[in-house]
């Protein structure tokens, strides 16, 4: 049988939880073979191949990985800290490069203090520059110095999900 260009790296990447994005060439051949990768995935492994413009990934309804719960908690933290510095969360997420001692600043200021000491991914900066470097690895921030970052598109998918799961609990609430 042959297999799309990059296959191997791409079920590779997919699996290991990364996004795939569009600037990838992986993702030109992931584009074409869309059909074939949402069918290997979903009889294969039961999962759903998303492709979006930007990036690609595969999302589970039945799995206990508590990563995507963390990157949630990370940007609900985020747009409260830059919202109450001023600044307009999806310009900032979307155009602004980020310092990692300026998270640590927000961090450590934050109203949230006990859900971030809470938290393995975010309690101290040591643990936030772990989670980074875990960020960077499945392609949802881009180093562009030793200590600073920006987010790719891969940061729609949290945000979204943040603003479903927040209409959802308003809807069930019978707010408008």
């Amino acid at each position: 049988m042959e297999f799309p260009r990059y296959h191997k790296d791409i079920v590779s990447d997919l699996m290991g939880g990364k996004f795939i994005l569009a600037s990838d060439p992986k993702f030109v051949s992931l584009k074409e073979s869309e059909d074939f990768y949402a069918k290997f995935f979903r009889e294969s492994f039961a999962y759903e191949l998303e492709v979006k413009t930007d990036f690609a990934f595969i999302l589970s309804y039945e799995t206990g990985e508590q990563l995507s719960r963390d990157i949630c908690l990370f940007f609900a933290v985020l747009s409260f800290e830059l919202d109450k510095d001023g600044k307009n969360f999806l310009e900032e997420i979307q155009y602004a490069e980020f310092e990692m001692d300026k998270i640590d600043e927000y961090f450590y200021n934050s109203s949230y203090a006990e859900l971030i000491l809470n938290n393995n991914q975010m309690k101290d900066s040591f643990s936030r520059k772990q989670f980074f470097t875990t960020l960077n690895r499945r392609n949802i921030i881009e180093k562009t110095a030793e200590n600073k970052f920006t987010f790719t598109q891969a940061y729609k998918v949290f945000v979204d999900f943040a603003a479903d799961f927040a209409k959802g609990k308003l809807d069930a609430a019978g707010v408008d």
